[in-house]
């Protein structure tokens, strides 16, 4: 692998202007084809097969809805009237007939006669049809000119609520909030490099390589479904990781320019050495994320294989075009030495080996000297702060979004706690049992005895009565809840439904079952819940596998495996400390108390094992590659905090900033996942990796690095740092030559 890697940036710095070229005619064509063909993403929140997926799809069939938008009108009358008094009632049809004027309206509910009014009068609901097809996004003109045609109930002195899916709010993946993610990312790297022109390279890589996946990702919509979630969670990671990832290869560009090494063999061996380190962490986190599959829910599968395709455009731009753009930069990208205070007439210049010991040794190294100095206590400590960071996660509560979950300042969210506080919060969520039979009698007999037994049922509110189909073998109920949609208490009574409705269906031969909206969604958090535990296992294997093919020990793979749990458990603690309990919910924007989305947890757990990985790697094989060397295992941790701790704590300071800035885009299904993932890569970077790792390495000493001689025999041998690289004496002025072999 090092071999084909230094052959590949050899080129590139060489040939720069060809391949710079080649780079612009491929990049353009994707963008261009994608972006002209694309199609738009769905909204999958279902599981093909599932109960209530099955039945809602026979319900469709007999029951067939419209394939129109539609929208909801809430009017509230002011405190101590009613929507039916002689003033308001007028005012309200009146508003209702101008809404059904407007152009681009089909249908227009009238709640007085269809008895969608609430009981003590004050509020009543509108449903409002459109001639848009549901898929498509009703003209704002349109729907400005529905809220227009209440201005007669408002000038009567109701309110009016505009809600449903036509007057949902949607944000574009990137808006300000993540740009100034970005921006702090570029200031970080400038602080990092001390240098514009170094510091733009790894952002411009990584926002290339977003615009390829973006422009995949629409291009492959026309044909694939995929999901509405998927180019938020790609974009975001895309971003942190193609940042990262060029700023391993450049930082270890600059460091060997910095000896005098001629640009070309510098950008090929840095492309060979810390390049081969990058193929590994990103084919982890390819790995991981596109094992989100295995879970069966399309939403989940796509938003996986979305994150992996970005994931792979970043490691495939930062070993492709990276090294193009180093050579046209030439030695511009050479460090400038940073001089030191003058002494006795005579100028130190930082970084020599005659320099003060405080005035050189970096920040890193001094702590990860102070861990050794007290390894035992490091570890304790650490510990007992990251378990008790984790205790939370034990009341980790899951739950399919809804609009429950959008700011309070949306009008879809006004509409949703009007309509929750008027009829009682299972209006939002209501269930249907549906029965199917061949014959008509039995289909109605059926119902009948379902109706029946739903009068004894604890936790409905209210149940319509029995809605029977044109051609009568198959008829509908309606429920709701007494709770609303994501609370644990609806989740219970659908399984108290399905258990109550199971011998009427087995005692008269017919289909009867649960379904609706939402308990589909509760079928869904339900797979999700149930596949997190297989996944951990697999997560938790996979990286003792690889970690062990990499670094040749028994010892680092469960303690890297160990640390990743450890950061995991403190993510999840901090998400339910915020979104569940309330604590910093304001500042943060959280609008909402409550569960989180259901796929939260697997989709953190694949990116965190993925990142996870890339800092161990970065970190611990700096330390064997001079343990390799020395054979001296304490100075061996302290050298590779010397070589990677610096650029280590600028990838994780990045990756929190780009984390943190999705965290602000109020989307319900995104905002946990970032803000879970800025906390946990804060732990794993510097309590995990830059405390924990040295003093567990301390402790063990020269047994950190003990693997089995039959378990080393029957391992694949995988270069990650390039240090069985030899491609020539690295001395300024020698030539770039490709290596004859490398053991990779």
């Amino acid at each position: 692998m090092a071999t084909f890697l230094y052959r590949v940036g050899a080129f590139g710095a060489r040939r720069w202007r060809v391949v710079l070229a080649g780079w612009v005619l491929v990049l353009g064509a994707v963008i261009g084809v994608g972006f002209s063909v694309g199609g738009s993403f769905a909204d999958s929140g279902s599981i093909p097969g599932s109960p209530a997926q099955t039945a809602l799809d026979k319900m469709d069939r007999h029951f067939p809805e419209p394939d129109v938008q539609s929208a909801q009108v809430v009017f509230q009358a002011p405190p101590g009237q009613k929507v039916t008094d002689p003033g308001l009632r007028k005012a309200l049809e009146d508003s209702l007939a101008a809404t059904g004027d407007v152009s681009g309206v089909s249908q227009v509910g009238e709640p007085l006669q269809d008895g969608t009014v609430s009981r003590d009068g004050r509020t009543a609901v509108a449903d409002v049809e459109f001639h848009t097809k549901k898929d498509d996004d009703v003209p704002p003109g349109t729907l400005d000119a529905v809220k227009a045609a209440g201005s007669q109930a408002e000038q009567a002195g109701m309110r009016t609520v505009y809600g449903g899916d036509a007057y949902a709010e949607s944000a574009p993946p990137v808006g300000p909030a993540e740009l100034v993610g970005i921006g702090v990312a570029l200031v970080i790297l400038v602080i990092t490099f001390g240098s514009l022109v170094a510091a733009g390279l790894p952002l411009l890589t990584a926002v290339l390589g977003v615009l390829g996946t973006m422009a995949a990702m629409t291009g492959l919509a026309s044909v694939f479904g995929i999901s509405d979630n998927a180019p938020t969670l790609a974009i975001m990671l895309g971003l942190a990781v193609g940042i990262d990832y060029a700023l391993f290869v450049v930082s270890r560009h600059r460091a060997q320019l910095a000896t005098g090494m001629p640009v070309e063999q510098s950008a090929a061996k840095a492309n060979a050495t810390a390049g081969s380190a990058v193929v590994f962490a990103g084919a982890t986190v390819c790995i991981a994320l596109a094992g989100l599959s295995v879970a069966g829910v399309p939403m989940l599968t796509s938003m996986g294989l979305a994150s992996a395709g970005a994931v792979a455009a970043a490691v495939v731009l930062a070993l492709g075009l990276l090294p193009a753009l180093l050579g046209m930069m030439g030695r511009r990208l050479v460090p400038r030495a940073r001089k030191s205070r003058t002494r006795g007439g005579r100028t130190a210049v930082r970084g020599s080996r005659k320099a003060v010991r405080g005035d050189r040794t970096p920040l890193g190294v001094r702590w990860t000297e102070a861990v050794l100095r007290r390894p035992v206590r490091a570890l304790v400590v650490v510990t007992v702060t990251i378990v008790a960071l984790a205790l939370p996660a034990l009341q980790l509560k899951l739950a399919v979004t809804d609009e429950g979950n959008s700011p309070t300042t949306s009008s879809s969210r006004q509409a949703y706690d009007m309509i929750g506080d008027a009829f009682g919060p299972g209006a939002n969520g209501p269930l249907v049992v549906l029965v199917e039979d061949e014959s008509p009698a039995v289909v109605s007999s059926t119902a009948a005895a379902v109706e029946d037994r739903l009068g004894k049922v604890e936790g409905i509110a209210d149940v319509s009565g029995v809605d029977v189909a044109e051609d009568g073998t198959a008829a509908r109920i309606q429920i709701t809840p007494d709770t609303g949609p994501r609370s644990a208490e609806t989740s219970a009574l659908v399984s108290r439904l399905r258990t109550e409705t199971r011998p009427l269906a087995d005692s008269t031969g017919s289909y009867v079952a649960v379904t609706g909206l939402t308990a589909v969604s509760i079928d869904v958090a339900d797979k999700l819940s149930g596949a997190l535990v297989p996944f951990a296992i697999v997560v938790v294997g996979l990286s003792l596998l690889l970690l062990m093919v990499a670094f040749r020990s028994l010892a680092i793979p469960v303690k890297a495996t160990v640390g990743f749990l450890l950061s995991v458990g403190a993510a999840f603690g901090a998400t339910v400390a915020v979104f569940q309990w309330g604590w910093l919910a304001g500042p943060l924007g959280v609008s909402a108390e409550g569960p989180v989305a259901s796929f939260m947890p697997i989709i953190v757990m694949a990116v965190l094992f993925g990142l996870a990985m890339d800092y161990e790697v970065f970190l611990v094989s700096a330390m064997r590659e001079d343990y390799v060397r020395h054979r001296d295992a304490r100075a061996a941790v302290v050298a590779g905090a010397r070589n990677a701790a610096r650029v280590v704590t600028s990838a994780a300071l990045i990756m929190v900033s780009v984390f943190i800035s999705f965290l602000f885009s109020h989307d319900a299904d995104i905002m946990p996942i970032a803000f879970a993932l800025a906390f946990g890569v804060l732990v794993d970077a510097f309590l995990v990796r830059m405390t924990l790792v040295p003093a567990v390495l301390a402790l063990l000493g020269d047994r950190a690095w003990w693997l089995p001689r039959r378990l080393d025999r029957l391992l694949p041998h995988v270069d990650v740092e390039g240090e069985n690289f030899h491609a020539g004496d690295d001395a300024p002025g020698t030539p770039v030559r490709t290596p004859a072999a490398v053991n990779s």
